[in-house]
């Protein structure tokens, strides 16, 4: 079939404009390429040729509440292999080995693998200086020391249940390490160099070093004076009551900051695979529940006086040593009864049928009210990991029986940090704080606050005047009844002791208690409440005789770092029969020999020194708290030559 010339040119003309058509559309990519993802092609092209060491950025460190170190990092390099670049891969193995206390064949297996960057193995991870130097000095093609750090806990033991662990990538396995993670952790950085496809350098490129941006630095409200005098009261009554575990937390009653936190057992967080998981796994003051006993009557007893259900001074109530709810029998711990005695004197003496009178007269959905408004049931929501919630009977399983045991603290279960927050409410003008261990966070280069922890008021449970009455029933209770071992000459302390039967295998062991004491001071102005819980100590096992003392050496050494003046009025002790008396001395300094005996009315023995008739100076010093019988020390002379520094 003959085509015609205009057939032709037709199809040429259309072959012409679609080559025309697509030479325009190639051009029109080309520009695109080159003018508008150019940049971005060239970057994708740059990290296909460029391998990247990691650099670790710096943990941040963890300081408490007045900057002292907790936590830090030191210096621990890790060692890196690009396999592709390491010609002679058993010498390289060699050369290693003994510096790494590693195997060649181990090394060898690593540096042969079809990887860009490898680890050599665990023994070139955190290594020393100078094992890092030593490496670097041999100059091994393919091998690079790449810093890196460690975790580092000054102080050994100290706050560890508090402060946690990191792993071996230094991430955050336990407390608030693990809590906190992502802030301490930063951001790492790297050196990255270009290599080719077959992952050799390429010649007349330069590295590029990417600066890690470090960890903020994290300030805790612990006070390191006072968790150490904590730490050293609990080891030791470790040593001297042998109990199977101990519990002491320390806590600012006014806003929720912990000051102190530590448990018996304990471990070192650079030793931590040392022990058995559950010593660490287990922050014992917020996971460990248990019934409280006597303490828990503080909250029972701020629901009745709020109610306004007792007067306690001029309301009396008569303790036979038993009463009968519901066919049971609650008995008193004194054998007898207290007999008659105020109210007042019901909480001094921890009298158990008086408390299951208050509770009565508030009724149970008046008690488990103030009871789930105190905290309990429900985690406090401390920023530590491990928070339980503690039990408590639902309302519908309450009966004559629960209603009476729950008010003196027996057949519910709490965690400590709820019964520290729950009394730090009841005694600090009513407000329940949560409490919390984290109080700021700082910029590590520039060392300025990048944001403050503020106190979280959860809700107001009692008033201002309630909260009064109940310190001052509390301080009753250490002057004058169960709580003597926690007085404190000088500071009105306030406090409560708590002695509860263990329960195991679901019945209640005779012979095996929790013993505790929750104590605070300054009862007019609390600044510190201090919680101390004794599981199955050896010997007696009361807390006003166990737990009662641990609370008074914390809270005598806490006082005087915490720089809490004392107070010019307390309840005087009630001193028993055979007990040593504490008493003033008087001023004698100025007054003649034949008046000294007058002043000293038997309670002091005298020693002089020197001759005159006139005392001149006299050691303790006037106002000086000491047991009666104690000596003073006089030195006499004449008038001219008194003294007025003692």
């Amino acid at each position: 079939m003959k085509v015609s010339n205009v057939t032709v040119r037709r199809r040429l003309f259309i072959i012409l404009i679609l080559g025309g058509a697509a030479f325009l559309a190639l051009c029109f990519r080309l520009g695109y390429v080159q003018l508008w993802t150019g940049e971005e092609l060239a970057d994708k092209a740059e990290d296909s040729w460029r391998r990247n060491v990691p650099y670790m950025a710096k943990r941040g460190e963890i300081i408490d509440r007045n900057g002292v170190k907790l936590a830090y990092n030191v210096s621990s390099p890790t060692v890196y292999a690009i396999p592709v670049q390491i010609k002679d891969k058993e010498s390289t193995a060699a050369a290693l080995a003994p510096l790494l206390d590693m195997s060649v064949d181990t090394i060898l297996k690593n540096i042969k693998k079809k990887e860009m960057v490898v680890k050599v193995g665990s023994g070139g991870r955190k290594i020393t200086i100078d094992k890092a130097e030593q490496i670097r000095n041999l100059a091994l093609p393919g091998i690079v020391v790449a810093e890196d750090n460690k975790r580092f806990y000054p102080f050994g033991s100290l706050a560890s249940h508090v402060l946690g662990f990191t792993g071996i990538d230094n991430q955050g396995l336990t407390g608030i390490e693990a809590k906190y993670d992502k802030e301490l952790s930063g951001i790492k950085g790297s050196v990255s160099f270009m290599t080719d496809a077959a992952g050799r350098l390429i010649p007349n490129t330069t590295d590029t070093y990417n600066a890690p941006q470090d960890g903020l630095t994290m300030q805790l409200t612990i006070d390191q004076n006072i968790q150490t005098v904590m730490e050293r009261e609990l080891d030791q009554a470790m040593t001297k009551l042998q109990p199977d575990g101990i519990i002491a937390i320390a806590m600012d009653p006014n806003n929720g900051e912990i000051l102190g936190m530590a448990s018996r057992p304990t471990f070192e967080p650079d030793k931590y695979r040392e022990v058995a998981s559950e010593v660490y796994n287990r922050n014992l003051p917020i996971w460990m529940t248990y019934e409280p006993g006597s303490t828990f009557k503080i909250i029972t007893l701020a629901a009745a006086l709020e109610e306004k259900k007792v007067d306690l001074k001029n309301e009396r109530f008569f303790d036979p040593g038993a009463i009968e709810i519901g066919g049971a029998r609650l008995r008193c711990w004194k054998k007898g009864g207290h007999g008659s005695q105020t109210f007042l004197e019901v909480v001094e003496n921890s009298c158990n049928p008086g408390f299951v009178t208050l509770g009565n007269r508030l009724g149970k959905e008046k008690l488990f009210d103030y009871i789930k408004n105190f905290g309990f049931g429900t985690k406090t929501g401390i920023d530590i990991p491990g928070e339980e919630n503690g039990i408590l009977f639902k309302l519908s399983q309450v009966g004559p029986v629960e209603l009476a045991t729950t008010a003196f603290g027996q057949g519910v279960s709490v965690t400590p940090i709820q019964q520290i927050a729950a009394v730090s409410a009841a005694i600090n003008g009513g407000t329940l704080y949560k409490p919390h261990v984290a109080k700021a966070w700082i910029n590590p280069e520039t060392n300025e606050t990048v944001e403050t922890v503020e106190p979280e008021a959860v809700r107001k449970v009692i008033s201002e005047e309630t909260s009064k009455q109940v310190r001052e029933a509390l301080e009753s209770v250490v002057a004058q009844g169960t709580g003597k071992n926690a007085f404190i000459d000088g500071y009105r302390v306030g406090g409560k002791t708590g002695t509860a039967q263990k329960v195991i295998n679901g019945r209640y062991s005779p012979n095996e208690h929790i013993v505790s004491f929750i104590g605070f001071a300054p009862a007019d102005d609390p600044q510190i409440v201090i919680y101390v819980a004794v599981d199955n100590p050896e010997g007696i096992q009361f807390g006003g005789v166990v737990a009662a003392p641990i609370v008074h050496n914390i809270m005598e050494d806490a006082l005087s770092i915490l720089e809490v003046p004392p107070r010019e009025k307390q309840i005087e002790r009630d001193y028993k029969y055979g007990e040593t008396p504490i008493v003033t001395v008087p001023n004698l300094v100025g007054k003649s020999v034949a008046e000294l005996y007058e002043d000293l009315n038997m309670n002091f023995n005298l020693t002089t020194a020197g001759s005159g008739k006139t005392v001149i100076r006299q050691a303790p010093a006037a106002g000086t708290r000491v047991d009666r019988g104690s000596t003073i020390r006089i030195y006499l002379g004449e008038d001219d030559n008194i003294s007025h520094t003692h």
